[in-house]
């Protein structure tokens, strides 16, 4: 039986500290509490788009998401509120468990991938910033393979295909369970972060690995595969 050589990564929100964009909707909306709203429909379009069989960018369909919040709510969005949301998403900071765990799964003999639904150019912002662009072996976007939202199951067999390797071989680690249901019906392990507000979901397949952080699920990852376990 192969054993699990590849590990992908999530980025927003599950190694990449998403609240940091707060203050847009803080300004905007007077309710940090809209950023989640934001981000929850902004997850459910690009998935309700894919389904619809309908490609659109994931900034595109954020600021999409942006307008139809604020619109109801008679709130102006400018070109330099965009913008700002733009920046501050492709500047998250990793949260502090994140570069420690991921030195620790490559010095265990892992290789490491991320698989975005944001875009190249955003992803590389992204781990640039964060300083974790040398820990990652390649970087996958959707929209330069399969041009479906996770967690269409062409997006992970895109990466599997990319990489000449089986299902089996392959572990998603991510804090949201839609994607790790996607990950699993794709034939791959799959590791849930709880961050805050995430949990599993009990009439699903369960994830393989769970843990409050990314060391917690790192350690359970290495003891059932890094070379010379088991």
């Amino acid at each position: 039986m192969p054993t699990v050589r590849n590990i992908v990564f999530d980025c927003n929100e599950s190694i990449l500290d998403l609240t940091t964009v707060t203050p847009v909707f803080q300004r905007l909306f007077g309710a940090p509490g809209v950023m989640r709203l934001w981000f929850q429909e902004l997850i459910t379009y690009s998935q309700a788009l894919t389904i619809a069989d309908v490609y659109v960018p994931f900034t595109d369909i954020g600021g999409a998401v942006l307008d139809k919040i604020a619109a109801p709510r008679g709130v102006t969005v400018t070109a330099a509120d965009r913008a700002e949301l733009t920046d501050r998403f492709a500047t998250m900071p990793p949260y502090p468990d994140v570069p420690g765990a991921l030195r620790r799964l490559k010095a265990a003999g892992f290789r490491l991938f991320t698989l975005t639904d944001n875009t190249a150019a955003i992803s590389g912002r992204q781990l640039t910033h964060g300083g974790l662009i040398d820990l990652v072996d390649r970087r996958f976007s959707v929209d330069d393979t399969a041009k479906r939202h996770k967690p269409a199951p062409e997006a992970y067999a895109e990466v599997t295909k990319a990489l000449s390797a089986q299902p089996a071989e392959m572990c998603l680690m991510a804090c949201h369970t839609w994607d790790t249901i996607g990950a699993q019906a794709a034939g791959w392990e799959a590791g849930l972060i709880k961050r805050a507000g995430n949990d599993v979901l009990e009439t699903a397949a369960q994830p393989d690995y769970v843990g409050l952080d990314l060391n917690a699920v790192a350690d359970q990852i290495i003891a059932r595969h890094a070379p010379g376990r088991g």
